[in-house]
């Protein structure tokens, strides 16, 4: 097996990383800090301090710059650990904050123990690349949004009332603003035509990309609901299906899973974590709320989550969108990995066949129970 870098070295190095400068704190091997300096947030400042040094771990928070930092820093040499700042409250909760401070609790926390810190992984370059489309994309439509709202609030004043309609025809209606207003909001209709434009001209190309590139996010599109940019942002997010030893872990990955406050007898149930890409999640989110309307057609999806809002309660039909969409990502990843057939009422048929089945053996008089499912025996232990 590969060694790692730190039974090589005995150095740790802990990077508070900031916008215009990093604070770096070094460790020696019987944890005395050994040096501490501050260098620009360059890639040539980087260099000059972390090229010369013997491999050693280096333990930085997940950030704007991190991902480019990371790659830099492992070019060098070393092994790097990006920490998750959602669970160093150590850090962000501390009474004395100081770069400085933040740059010696990182280092100390990778020389004890790194699970303590919760890794992360950054997306490939590649990956990173595609993904800025679809963000450059949700970028716009929320600056045609905020444009669109500006038009109708500036017209409701004057007590008018712009027509309903989408917001890809919005810029069409020109004629419905009245006529003390219409100079005034001729540049902000027109300006809502163009981003229109520029909305269209990013969704052709996110589709040729998907089709070119990402020929698999067809199958993630068969689930009802699920388009082509839900698709390759999922491919794009999660970047390596294998990532994830069961598909249900998917759902926490996106933060659809409710977080949980146990104490003794008291066991809270929280709101959902919030964690991971909030994109992904919103897109999840309004296709789960498709899944559930009334043009959408059967399938077992729809009727299990239409179940759980009946159930009433204080935000039952909300439960049951973010429970339809975490569902929907679970077998989304489960169509990626297995590469088989999507059929929306599988669970459905599956127990009617497991009840043909209990009725052909009651019909024989084999009262026998079914043969349990032998135990898979983990690899290690094969061999």
């Amino acid at each position: 097996m590969k060694k790692s870098i730190t039974s090589m070295s005995a150095q740790t190095i802990g990077i508070d990383l900031g916008d215009k400068s990093h604070q770096i704190c070094i460790l020696d091997a019987g944890g005395q800090i050994a040096r501490e300096l501050q260098v620009p947030n360059t890639h040539r400042g980087l260099e000059k301090v972390l090229a010369g040094l013997e491999p050693a771990l280096v333990v930085m928070e997940a950030g704007t710059h991190s991902p480019w930092i990371s790659s830099a820093i492992e070019g060098w040499g070393h092994e790097v650990l990006v920490a998750n700042p959602r669970k160093l409250r150590a850090i962000s909760d501390s009474q004395n904050k100081t770069d400085r401070n933040d740059a010696r609790l990182l280092a100390r926390l990778g020389r004890a123990d790194r699970s303590l810190l919760s890794p992360i992984r950054h997306r490939g370059a590649d990956a990173q690349a595609d993904l800025a489309l679809i963000k450059a994309r949700h970028g716009l439509v929320k600056a045609r949004a905020m444009l669109i709202n500006q038009c109708r609030g500036i017209v409701k004043s004057m007590g008018g009332r712009l027509p309903s309609c989408s917001a890809e025809s919005f810029h069409k209606h020109g004629e419905a603003v009245p006529a003390a207003l219409r100079q005034s909001l001729e540049p902000l209709m027109s300006t809502i035509g163009d981003v229109t434009t520029r909305i269209r001209q990013l969704e052709r190309k996110i589709e040729r990309l998907a089709e070119e590139k990402y020929p698999a996010s067809a199958r993630l599109r068969a689930p009802i609901g699920v388009g082509p940019l839900t698709a390759l942002c999922f491919m794009l997010v999660v970047e390596d299906p294998r990532r994830f030893a069961r598909s249900r872990q998917v759902g926490v990955y996106a933060g659809l899973t409710p977080a949980r406050d146990q104490s003794g007898t008291c066991d809270k149930q929280l709101r959902i974590s919030k964690a991971g890409d909030p994109y992904l999640r919103q897109l999840l989110v309004q296709c789960a709320q498709y899944v559930l309307g009334n043009r959408s057609k059967p399938c077992e999806l729809k009727e299990w989550g239409l179940k759980l809002a009946e159930r009433g309660g204080k935000a039952a039909k909300k439960r049951a969108v973010i429970a339809v969409a975490r569902r929907l990502a679970v077998q989304m990843h489960r169509l990626w990995v297995s590469e088989e057939p999507y059929d929306p009422f599988w669970a459905t048929k599956r127990r009617e066949r497991i009840a043909e089945q209990a009725a052909a053996r009651s019909m024989r008089g084999d009262a026998s129970p079914r043969p349990r499912r032998r135990e898979r025996i983990p690899a290690q232990a094969q061999r």
